[in-house]
């Protein structure tokens, strides 16, 4: 299980992005340029960014081999698929 810090810290950035992101929304027409130096000039940590933002398996919080579109790491993408709890997905057999 991932340290429940990491997460806290993940979910504090998501947050931080989405009050950033509604700041730059409301001076539409300005430059993201414009917006980074804002944000460093208001003291905003530049980790709150998308780019650096890490997913996180739902299941276990591990943090690498990240599947979007299950969001779930490898590990349990394999287990829970074998067992035949994700839809659609099957083992492959030629």
């Amino acid at each position: 299980m991932a340290r429940t810090s990491s997460i806290f810290k993940a979910n504090e950035l998501k947050r931080a992005l989405a009050n950033a992101k509604l700041r730059v929304k409301e001076q539409q027409g300005k430059s993201n340029k414009k917006a980074i130096k804002r944000a460093k000039a208001a003291g905003l940590n530049l980790n709150v960014f998308t780019s650096r933002v890490h997913n996180r398996c739902r299941r276990c919080g591990r943090g690498r081999a990240y599947l979007r579109k299950f969001a779930l790491c490898r590990i349990c993408f394999r287990e829970l698929a074998l067992e035949g709890h994700i839809p659609g997905v099957t083992k492959s057999s030629w």
